[in-house]
């Protein structure tokens, strides 16, 4: 009997969640032609087709639906099975650092698989802005981060690539207008730099309606439809979706974040580490 290899049901989660094959490819950092090998690998060894042709991208096939659910599962008791083995005998603390956006999506998931088998070892939680958890990081007051990437750094352990969106309200903008309406972070931030420079690229009016220090603040100005704002999929939940297509928004880059471990971090932090680069571009993604 031919087995599952995890790598490929990785892929093929990020396809199901991600929604084409472009986007498993920016989820798992692979090329796209990478990606369908996988999936052409993976519907050898399952004996029936996956995806199937549609429009100009493709779905899930009947097999395909089927083997999400079970891909799923096996990968959470691989997953567990990692866990149980290193951290049986593991104490101390990991001082962790997280953007909002993983700490509302992705951390929560992956935190709790590793406080079930590592009880013994003490979470630290620090929620901040990149550049200064990239500080703490360089102080040694955190062991490990996650926070948008500025520029390669040697304690890089992973990067996740996630499509930036434009966003709003599911009740629509309150008011049309001829210069658009933003809601973006205060400087420095990756975000509202790239918002700026798309907008500006165009030639599209716009103007800054509602600026906030927080992601809790950022997301009650969209959710009010004072204004829409540039984030990623993750931010898209509880009445925020995706701008409707006839704002006829400019195209945006693909957001970086990385996972950098301080290079002196105990075992339990590496453990962490390597928990966080194998699974958080998939926990937590919108499906």
């Amino acid at each position: 009997m031919s087995m599952l290899d995890p790598d490929l049901l990785k892929t093929f989660l990020a396809f199901v969640d991600g929604g084409s094959l472009a986007q498993a490819a920016s989820f798992v950092g692979r090329s796209a032609s990478a990606v369908t090998t996988q999936m052409q690998r993976l519907e050898d060894i399952v004996g029936e087709p996956l995806l199937v042709p549609q429009g100009r991208g493709r779905v899930l096939t009947p097999a395909g639906e089927d083997l999400a659910g079970h891909a799923r599962r096996i990968l959470a008791v691989h997953r567990e099975a990692w866990l149980a083995l290193k951290g049986v005998r593991a104490d101390g603390r990991v001082a962790i650092g997280t953007t909002q956006d993983f700490a509302d999506s992705g951390l929560p998931e992956l935190l709790r698989a590793f406080a079930a088998s590592y009880p013994r070892v003490r979470i630290e939680l620090r929620v901040g802005r990149s550049a200064e958890l990239a500080e703490a990081l360089q102080t040694g007051i955190l062991d490990l981060m996650v926070a948008m990437r500025q520029a390669p750094a040697p304690d890089e352990i992973s990067v996740l690539r996630e499509p930036m969106m434009w966003l709003c309200s599911q009740r629509g903008l309150a008011t049309r207008q001829d210069e658009l309406p933003l809601a973006l972070l205060d400087p420095h931030c990756g975000f509202r730099e790239a918002a700026i420079a798309a907008l500006d690229r165009v030639g599209r009016r716009y103007r800054i309606a509602a600026g906030s220090a927080s992601l809790a603040g950022l997301r009650t100005a969209v959710n009010a439809g004072i204004a829409l704002t540039l984030r990623t999929a993750r931010f898209a939940h509880s009445g925020i979706v995706e701008a409707p297509r006839d704002l006829g928004l400019p195209q945006v880059p693909i957001a970086e974040f990385a996972i950098r471990l301080r290079q002196d971090a105990e075992p339990p932090a590496q453990d962490l580490a390597a928990l966080f680069s194998g699974n958080l571009a998939l926990a937590g993604a919108p499906s």
